[in-house]
């Protein structure tokens, strides 16, 4: 972490040490959650929201209590022997798709990109609701794991759809120098990435530049809904979250609904150690998802619930210590983990190891987008109610807007320091 990003972690961990309003909440305050290393839980075909009981359609990379597997679910987590969070009592899993390097000189040669370090945001919003801890066993999922098609809101962040189509997922690629920049100028994103326009380290898509940036390479970013329908239930991912609205500044969920902290995963890839393997040339990219995706829109993230709810009520009610992190925060019930050795066996097939080789992805998943195999999007059974096709409708799914009063403030650290299978015609 950069000085910059220091000094604001501690001016935040001073701010912890007051308890914080609960009902009408009229500042944000935040916590990350770290993990005890930089290595994940366990590896492999396994999505217990998406695909329950069986295979997963592609590979993933997973973090947190150790009882995950094909059937999670309600309070399983609960049980887990130990977690690779630092907060003893948080035994949620969350988890990604992997990421792969495709060797430009040879297409049918894949490595696996090792995990630089991830954190987990978790942002406690204003409000005039009553923030509450997630329900256990909760399941979300964000994004749409079988798109290949351009965001429609192009290269920005957009969480709020009254200002146009959701774009929760995004690259940021901080860089020494922005010439030539990261996409191409006025891309229309069917053959390159787009470039947020409010920041150049950021974008839609994968960059097509070595990500340089000091202790910052390529950074997979992720945001979730943060309202919760009871009615729907904690297994039903396609329609049991929504993203508030902002009225008079404050964060609204609809009557009925239950508002939950709003997360954010930022995923650190190891990718400078393969930039002696391809050369930028401002047309291609070599790095590619588990799901096949070579644009990076399908980027996703899933999540299940394995907090024990009073404590993660005790952290939204009284812990402002942004980066610094949650072992930073006062009076944790269950104390902070220092287990840094939590790992288990995949429960479906075997573990890409680092360096290790591969003449395809795994489960053979066919590269496809930006000319390989065609551009092509879908909804399907990838698509979770965090997914931009599901929330872009204010009436029915409507988005937490971090907006004007959050994101411009941590807009200036975040710069500095920073699919399934599936055959398209």
């Amino acid at each position: 972490m950069i000085k910059v990003v220091m000094r604001f972690a501690a001016i935040g961990a001073l701010a912890s040490m007051a308890p914080l309003a609960a009902a009408v909440k009229t500042d944000m305050t935040f916590a990350v959650l770290h993990f005890t290393r930089n290595q994940f839980l366990t590896e492999g075909p396994m999505d217990p929201v998406v695909n329950p009981g069986g295979e997963a359609t592609h590979y993933h990379s997973i973090m947190g209590g150790s009882n995950f597997g094909i059937s999670t679910q309600g309070d399983d987590l609960l049980s887990s022997e130990c977690t690779t969070t630092t907060v003893k009592n948080d035994r949620s899993n969350y988890w990604i798709p992997t990421l792969f390097f495709q060797d430009p000189k040879n297409p049918d040669s894949f490595e696996k990109v090792p995990l630089y370090y991830m954190n987990v945001y978790y942002f406690f919003e204003p409000t005039n609701d009553t923030i509450q801890a997630f329900p256990v066993g909760l399941k979300m999922l964000s994004g749409n794991a079988t798109t290949r098609e351009p965001p429609k809101f192009g290269g920005g962040r957009n969480l709020d759809p009254s200002t146009g189509p959701i774009q929760q997922i995004q690259w940021t690629c901080p860089r020494q120098s922005y010439d030539p920049p990261s996409y191409p100028v006025d891309s229309d994103g069917t053959m390159a990435g787009m470039q947020d326009p409010n920041d150049k380290g950021m974008g839609a898509g994968f960059p097509l530049y070595d990500c340089d940036g000091t202790y910052s390479p390529l950074r997979q970013d992720i945001h979730f809904p943060s309202c919760y329908n009871p009615e729907a239930g904690i297994d039903d991912y396609k329609h049991n979250m929504a993203w508030p609205t902002t009225v008079d500044g404050l964060q609204t969920c609809p009557a009925g609904w239950i508002h939950v902290p709003h997360i954010f995963y930022e995923v650190y890839w190891d990718t400078p150690s393969f930039k002696d393997k391809w050369t930028p040339d401002g047309k291609s990219q070599p790095f590619v998802l588990s799901n096949g995706d070579a644009t990076g829109y399908s980027s996703h993230g899933d999540f299940i619930s394995g907090w024990d709810t009073d404590t993660l009520q005790t952290i939204i009610d009284t812990c402002n210590v942004g980066t610094a992190g949650m072992e930073h925060c006062p009076n944790i019930p269950g104390g902070v983990n220092d287990n840094k050795d939590c790992s288990i066996k995949p429960a479906i097939g075997t573990m890409v190891a680092v360096s290790e080789v591969l003449n395809a992805l795994p489960l053979d998943c066919p590269v496809t987008g930006w000319g390989k195999g065609g551009v092509s999007s879908g909804t399907g059974s990838g698509s979770g109610s965090g997914s931009s096709e599901s929330s872009s409708k204010p009436a029915s799914s409507t988005v937490s807007s971090v907006g004007s009063y959050l994101f411009p403030s941590l807009a200036v650290f975040w710069s500095l320091f920073l699919c399934c299978c599936t055959s398209y015609p």
